[in-house]
């Protein structure tokens, strides 16, 4: 079953949209979308829709996993979710430093990360950007979203090419052509996105998810966050280094949460919405007016901090200790 909206008569809206963070927020061909700035560094995030779809893959999908049973899912919200791998950058401009190991374009996913470094990340943005709410995504928003509405092995369709992922061109899926291997990550958004807007959820770095790694059910699943407990964390996407196949929309990896390797970035979520009315039409917009910050938990002075800043138009997050070198 291909993905559905849960009411096809009607596109789903945001409540609240936009969010009181958003420096900037529109809709384009692929649906609405909201911008964060911090420390000059901006995120664009993607609306995702609520929706139902078959999780995992198919028997008769080539080079499959043993853990990929494929069940019906639904989706009762829908969520924002980053239009690409977190960048050097805005970690960078939150943590006053940089992990990663290709390091020549501040562009490029920052990797080399932990599961349990992310979430000290989030918590740090969170405690400075009021409403955010940052999180990472469970595993089922993970899949529905890099399908993008798409029933084949990649959202591209049945087989990729390096033109469109960054893999292993060298090991293609499925007798597919031979083609260039980087050995490198690459800039998030230089390669084509999915339909839905979101750009190299296959390839370039695996993607941290929320849950816990476990069997999947067999019987259908309404919001499922995974087990609750575990030995290791959910990866998607595969990444630069990995054969074709790890790329699938249905590919599953796991690792510890202490685990840092080059291979493993991640996107988050920020703050969760729901289905309010059909949507309309929206214009493009920015905000002209100072944003104005709570103060987050007391900490020490060396701690990284964000404040308010002026800005022309865009709203910007901005403070010491939080921008980029």
């Amino acid at each position: 079953m291909p993905a559905t909206a849960l009411d096809p008569a009607a596109a789903f809206f945001p409540d609240p949209f936009p969010e009181p963070w958003a420096s900037d927020w529109g809709e384009d061909e692929r649906g609405l979308w909201m911008g964060l700035t911090v420390a000059g560094v901006s995120q664009r995030f993607r609306w995702i829709a609520p929706g139902r779809f078959l999780m995992g893959s198919p028997a008769d999908e080539p080079e499959r996993g043993n853990s990929e049973a494929q069940h019906e899912v639904t989706l009762s919200r829908g969520f924002w979710l980053a239009d690409t791998a977190c960048t050097q950058a805005l970690w960078q401009a939150v943590t006053s430093a940089n992990p990663s190991g290709f390091k020549d374009d501040l562009r490029n996913p920052v990797e080399t990360v932990s599961w349990n470094d992310v979430q000290a990340f989030l918590a740090e943005l969170n405690r400075h950007v009021p409403g955010l709410h940052a999180r990472l995504p469970s595993e089922a928003e993970w899949e529905f979203a890099c399908r993008a509405g798409t029933t084949t092995a990649f959202s591209f369709g049945d087989n990729i090419t390096p033109e469109q992922v960054n893999y292993d061109g060298h090991n293609p899926y499925a007798g597919g052509t031979k083609g260039l291997f980087r050995q490198k990550t690459v800039p998030v958004g230089s390669l084509p996105a999915n339909p839905w807007g979101l750009y190299e959820m296959h390839g370039n770095v695996w993607e941290w998810c929320a849950d816990w790694y476990g069997d999947y059910p067999t019987t259908p699943q309404v919001d499922p966050t995974g087990p609750q407990a575990g030995d290791n964390r959910v990866l998607r996407g595969g990444s630069w280094c990995f054969n074709g196949r790890f790329a699938r929309c249905a590919t599953r990896y796991r690792f510890e949460p202490v685990n840092r390797l080059n291979i493993i970035g991640f996107r988050f979520a920020p703050g969760q919405g729901g289905p309010a009315e059909p949507a309309g039409r929206v214009l493009e917009k920015s905000r002209a007016e100072p944003a104005t910050l709570r103060p987050g938990p007391a900490e020490p002075a060396s701690a990284a901090r964000l404040a308010g800043q002026p800005r022309r138009h865009a709203a910007d997050v901005d403070g010491d200790g939080l921008k980029g070198e």
